[in-house]
């Protein structure tokens, strides 16, 4: 007969450096890829560049919810009260990723500065979000200098890639 009461181990913790470069990756790339998909039809007003805004911002909390969720029923261990909320609320650098995007495109909805082209300056952004996350979690790992700098390029070669897609769609 086997032991019953052998201890269910705990579900994995994520290291918050970890959640960091994976939140903030995932959430500059969606970020692009939500602005390449929203001025996909030249819709410049500021009026739409504020739907924009918002659609990515319920974009963003919509896929940290459903990737907390994911991770929680992935586990298949029993789980105490709490843990539900625990696991949605690592999903806040995915959320927080994107807010620089969103108030680039809500600035434009503002009239802070012209509401056209200004997807340039997001994919700009993201990019060098993705080369920065890229760049400080190498070295958060004590990495080399060449070798951080190598894997950040290789972050923000995602962000080039949606770039380039969105070209050649249109």
């Amino acid at each position: 007969m086997t032991d019953s009461t052998t201890a269910v181990p705990a579900p994995r913790q994520h290291d918050t450096r970890e959640m960091i470069l994976f939140g903030g990756v995932y959430g500059s790339v969606l970020a692009c890829s939500m602005v390449a998909a929203l001025t996909q039809y030249g819709h410049t007003s500021q009026d739409s560049r504020l739907y924009d805004a918002a659609w990515l911002l319920v974009t963003a909390a919509a896929s940290a919810l459903a990737h907390g969720y994911a991770h929680y029923i992935a586990e298949r261990a029993p789980h105490r009260r709490g843990d539900a909320l625990r696991v949605l609320a690592d999903e806040w650098p995915l959320v927080t990723a994107v807010l620089p995007t969103v108030l680039v495109l809500a600035g434009a909805g503002w009239g802070w500065w012209p509401a056209d082209d200004v997807e340039y300056a997001a994919f700009a952004l993201n990019i060098v979000l993705l080369f920065t996350l890229g760049l400080v979690t190498a070295r958060w790992s004590h990495r080399s200098w060449p070798v951080a700098v190598a894997i950040g390029a290789v972050d923000a070669l995602l962000g080039v890639v949606v770039v380039v897609a969105n070209a050649v769609i249109k």
